[in-house]
């Protein structure tokens, strides 16, 4: 399970294993007050060259491992929400990929959001305008596992 935590990229990359991050109050799946540290994970993100640590718990009553990750990202995604649809408002806009990522993600965030909004709303429907209400319902827009 993945908690999204307000904390910036900077400090979690500058302080490594010793960014001091907020142990959950109480676990997310049984409600158990006894969560306890269970090491970490790498993550990588966009604009950082090396990985991250993030913190991972564990609840010994339910053995839910929960991962501690900065917010305005998507599952399994390492760029940021808004550079994902500051990317498709571009192509929309411009007609052009954005110069300064992979036009190989950027083509495979299009065609996803392509197919989840043809599914979830059908023809017709204004593709930033899908993004932002799969938002709303909790789900990620470019993701081919919706």
């Amino acid at each position: 399970m993945i908690l999204l935590v307000c904390a910036k990229l900077k400090d979690i990359y500058e302080q490594g294993k010793n960014f001091k991050w907020e142990r959950p109050s109480r676990c997310p799946r049984c409600q158990s007050v006894r969560v306890w540290e269970h090491g970490f994970v790498t993550a990588y993100f966009d604009g950082f060259d090396g990985y991250f640590f993030l913190r991972r718990f564990r609840c010994p009553d339910c053995a839910c491992v929960i991962r501690m990750k900065p917010e305005g990202y998507f599952k399994r995604f390492h760029a940021p929400i808004d550079i994902i649809r500051s990317c498709l408002h571009h192509r929309f806009v411009y007609g052009k990929w954005n110069p300064f990522l992979g036009k190989s993600r950027q083509r495979h965030w299009l065609l996803a959001l392509k197919r989840n909004a043809m599914a979830f709303f059908g023809l017709g429907h204004d593709l930033l305008s899908a993004f932002d209400r799969f938002i709303e319902m909790g789900k990620i827009p470019v993701s081919r596992g919706i």
